[in-house]
C-alpha cells in the first residue's frame, strides 16, 4: 500500500499547481491513497496560509475530485495545523471541528520566529542551539497532548538548516515520542527534507529507529508544494522504514485510523 498523506495546494499561497495535477501526478507514481493537508486558516503569518473562508472550497473541491478519481486513486482531505507553545488560541475552531479525514500537527514557529523559514534564517546566529532544540522538542510534546491531532509533521523539523539535535538532547527527544505515544498520535515520514539544505528524512534514521522500538505508527508523506514532487523518493522513504522493521501503515477516513501492510 502506497500512501502518502502531506501534500498542499495553492490556497497555501506558496505551493503551484492545480489539485487535479497533484492527482494526476499521483496516479502516476502508483501511489493508492493520496491526501490533501494544506495550512489551515490562521491569524497568524496569514502570507503562508490559506484564508478562513476558504475552508469549504477546499473541503469541497477536493471531494469532488475524490469522487471524479474513485475508480483510480482513493483521496482524503486534511489540514497542516501550526500549533505555536502558549498561543493555541490562535487555532481556528473551524478548522478542529471541520470535515476531514484528519488533521496533521506541526510546530514551524518557536514564538514569533518562524525558524524553518530561509526569511529569518540570521535568528540562527543569535541563539544557543541546544536551548532551542528543548524548545522545540516540548512544544512537540506539548502538540501531542493537546489532543488536538492526528498525525505529527516533521517531527525533527529544526535540523533543517543542518542544525541537528545533540546527543545529550536524548531525553528531551524520547519525552517528545511518549507524549506521541500516550496521545495515540502517528509520525508521518516525511521525505520533503531530501529537498531541503539538511538532505536528510524528518525523522532521522536514530529517531525513526526509536518511534519503531515503542511502537509508533507511521505513515508516509512527500509534503509537495508542486506536482513534481509529488511522491518524492517515496521509495527511499519505503526502504528505510522496512530497514528499521516497520510493516504497517497508516491513514485515516474521518478521523478513523486505517492499518494496512506495506
Amino acid at each position: 500500500m502506497n500512501i502518502d498523506l502531506h501534500n498542499h495546494t495553492k490556497r497555501c499561497k506558496h505551493a503551484d499547481g492545480e489539485c487535479e495535477e497533484y492527482i494526476q501526478a499521483a496516479i502516476v507514481c502508483g501511489i493508492d491513497i493520496f491526501g490533501f493537508a494544506d495550512h489551515a486558516p490562521m491569524k497568524f503569518d496569514e502570507r503562508y496560509r490559506m484564508d478562513i473562508d476558504e475552508v469549504e472550497s477546499y473541503i469541497d473541491e477536493v471531494s469532488h475530485l475524490r469522487e471524479i478519481y474513485k475508480d483510480k486513486i482513493d483521496i482524503r482531505v486534511g489540514f497542516e495545523v501550526d500549533y505555536i507553545h502558549k498561543k493555541e488560541y490562535l487555532i481556528e475552531p473551524k478548522v478542529l471541528n471541520s470535515d476531514v479525514d484528519y488533521l496533521i500537527g506541526s510546530v514551524h514557529f518557536l514564538n514569533n520566529w518562524g525558524f524553518d523559514n530561509e526569511e529569518f534564517l540570521g535568528v540562527y546566529k543569535n541563539v544557543d542551539i541546544n536551548k532551542i532544540w528543548i524548545e522545540y522538542l516540548d512544544s512537540i510534546a506539548n502538540m501531542a497532548q493537546s489532543g488536538y491531532f492526528d498525525i505529527v509533521g516533521h517531527f525533527d523539523l529544526l535540523k533543517i538548516f543542518n542544525n541537528k539535535p545533540h546527543k545529550e538532547l536524548q531525553k528531551y527527544i524520547i519525552n517528545a515520542l511518549e507524549s506521541i505515544k500516550d496521545n495515540n498520535m502517528v509520525i508521518e515520514i516525511n521525505t520533503a527534507g531530501l529537498r531541503k539544505m539538511i538532505k536528510e528524512i524528518y525523522p532521522s534514521y536514530d529517531i525513526l529507529q526509536l518511534v519503531h522500538k515503542m511502537e509508533i505508527p507511521i505513515t508516509f508523506s512527500s509534503d509537495a508544494h508542486n506536482p513534481t514532487q509529488v511522491g518524492f523518493m517515496k521509495d527511499s522513504a519505503l526502504n528505510l522504514a522496512k530497514k528499521i522493521g516497520f510493516n504497517k501503515v497508516v491513514s485515516f477516513k474521518k478521523r478513523e485510523r486505517e492499518i494496512y501492510d506495506f
